[in-house]
């Protein structure tokens, strides 16, 4: 599998990298093997499912035979070993548990920002849409979230095609919404999803964190006692790091103000640059700190490129 190059991609989805279309989420199924989604910690869920769980019991999976013990089910006497070696054995199993995935996506107008190749929002719902059909290709129930400041859709957790495609068409409604009064900040949106989630379950969520706070951060620790959390970090290279303009000044908005800002000052950038590694810095340690893996992801490039690097280091 080789990487994708960037522009060609992009007219081969018809895409713009500012909008999202359905063409362009259903292209990740092909790629479902670039993702290792198998549990890192205990599953909890006691729902029958496709992982192989760590206690020992009734189950699908035979596991081993050891003596028999009193208190053991006769059923489970494996009476081959029993009779080669005069000794009562029992077979014991490892039981398969449901490990449901849930996806929170912010949409959020942070997240519609991009300086080279898409928007983080877009990437963020390529992203969504590539654990959705990983989930499908591994059999887990999906459900999650999708939230902007205007519109949310909660989801609960559906299996195979439908509870993807609903997903996906969820994607698509919240990221056009733009008038709606019905939306979310992320703090709110976690504490909606702690609601949603069964123990056992791993959760994603997908975000630049600019609306991070302890509220936020309180949600995710709660989260974390009984569920894997996953936090992919959106960001473009410009957030990072400001270009040396020729003119030596540039516009710049929030969207509703704006002004000029010195891009000729090395001072300037330098002050921007170590304020922009801080907040990273300060991000990573505090998703650390609530135990949430932390997966930074870049909107100037293919997810499928940056995936594969990972793939192969």
């Amino acid at each position: 599998m080789s990487d994708v190059n960037p522009q060609q991609w992009l007219q081969q989805l018809a895409a713009t990298g500012m909008s999202l279309s359905l063409n362009e989420l259903l292209w990740y199924q092909r790629y479902t093997k670039l993702l290792d989604l198998r549990p890192q910690q205990h599953i909890q869920s006691k729902l029958a499912g496709s992982y192989l769980a760590r206690s020992k019991g009734r189950g699908m999976e035979f596991d081993e035979v050891r003596h028999y013990q009193p208190g053991d089910d006769v059923r489970t006497i494996d009476w081959r070993v029993t009779a080669r070696t005069g000794k009562a054995h029992t077979k014991l199993f490892r039981e398969e548990k449901e490990r449901p995935v849930f996806i929170l996506t912010d949409l959020s107008d942070s997240m519609h920002f991009g300086s080279s190749l898409l928007y983080k929002s877009v990437q963020a719902a390529h992203l969504a849409a590539l654990i959705a059909w990983h989930s499908k290709a591994t059999g887990d129930k999906l459900g999650g979230l999708v939230f902007s400041e205007r519109h949310h859709l909660e989801l609960k957790p559906r299996s195979r095609s439908a509870g993807v495609l609903h997903y996906l068409h969820a994607l698509q409604a919240v990221f056009a919404e733009q008038q709606g009064r019905y939306g979310l900040q992320l703090p709110q949106a976690l504490g909606q999803v702690r609601r949603l989630v069964r123990p056992g379950s791993l959760l994603f969520v997908l975000s630049d964190f600019q609306q991070l706070n302890s509220e936020a951060l309180r949600h995710l620790s709660a989260i974390r006692q009984h569920n894997e959390v996953v936090c992919a970090s959106l960001f473009d290279p410009l957030e990072m790091a400001l270009p040396i303009s020729a003119s030596g000044s540039a516009p710049v908005t929030d969207g509703e103000q704006s002004a000029w800002l010195d891009l000729g000052s090395r001072s300037t950038r330098l002050r921007y640059q170590t304020q922009q590694q801080q907040f990273s810095t300060q991000l990573q340690h505090s998703l650390k700190q609530v135990g949430c893996r932390c997966l930074p992801i870049s909107a100037a490039e293919p997810l499928v490129n940056q995936l594969l690097r990972s793939w192969h280091d």
